[in-house]
């Protein structure tokens, strides 16, 4: 069994609802503890849902009714580990990242983007398949595309394995671009907030102001200083 330091006066997740939504009242939150104390979905969770020795597997499971849900992204997109937000919030954080240049795709992170717009999606295995890498350089560089907002996990798929067929936890993501998922478009059919406003508010954001935009937003929710926040926004 998985040992966690939560506080239980504040672990509040049960369930997949219960999941869904406390992500949504967080509005961007990080699946593991991190930098601001408290502020995760491990730290949230009730102890007798995190991956106990019964087979219990919670959020780890859970995570995929959330990213089912059409307006919640999930990905390596906070300190390169996983994290949940909004499509309000990812918005913003989109808009902010992607005019960073430490965040342009160049190279081989432009290839595999290309392929992943391209293909609609693709699993660790096709990029492997199509790059030549290695699983840890691959994922390297899955996670840089993920940090830069140009890609989030798409779906997850449930993998029933051994002579009975069972589920332990094991599933395989596939990585397809956030507007694929949030775009008005047919192709989807879930539209990013603001999407049908004449002036959507977020095409007026610049980067900067998207950046207080999620400042704001954390400090509100989290009570954490801004020099903290600046850290765990990255």
């Amino acid at each position: 069994m998985i040992s966690n330091k939560k506080n239980g006066a504040r672990a509040s997740i049960c369930s997949p609802e219960t999941m869904v939504a406390a992500i949504r009242e967080a509005g961007i939150i990080p699946f593991f503890e991190n930098v601001i104390d408290g502020y995760s979905i491990e730290e949230k969770t009730a102890p007798e849902f995190w991956f106990t020795a019964e087979g219990e597997l919670g959020p780890w499971d859970w995570k995929i009714d959330a990213v089912r849900e059409g307006d919640i992204a999930y990905g390596k997109f906070l300190q390169g580990k996983s994290a949940f937000a909004t499509a309000t919030l990812f918005r913003d954080l989109m808009n902010w990242r992607r005019s960073l240049p430490k965040y342009q795709p160049e190279g081989l992170q432009a290839d595999v983007l290309q392929a992943i717009r391209e293909n609609g999606s693709l699993t660790s295995a096709e990029v492997r398949r199509i790059t030549g890498l290695k699983k840890s350089a691959s994922d390297a560089l899955l996670t840089r595309l993920q940090m830069g907002t140009w890609i989030v996990i798409g779906d997850f798929e449930r993998k029933f394995r051994g002579p009975n067929l069972e589920y332990s936890g094991w599933q395989l993501a596939s990585w397809c671009p956030p507007e694929d998922l949030f775009d008005s478009a047919p192709r989807s059919g879930i539209p990013f907030p603001f999407a049908d406003e004449e002036e959507p508010q977020w095409k007026s954001c610049t980067p900067e102001e998207s950046r207080s935009r999620l400042l704001a937003h954390l400090r509100r929710v989290t009570g954490a200083p801004d020099a903290l926040l600046l850290k765990f926004l990255g």
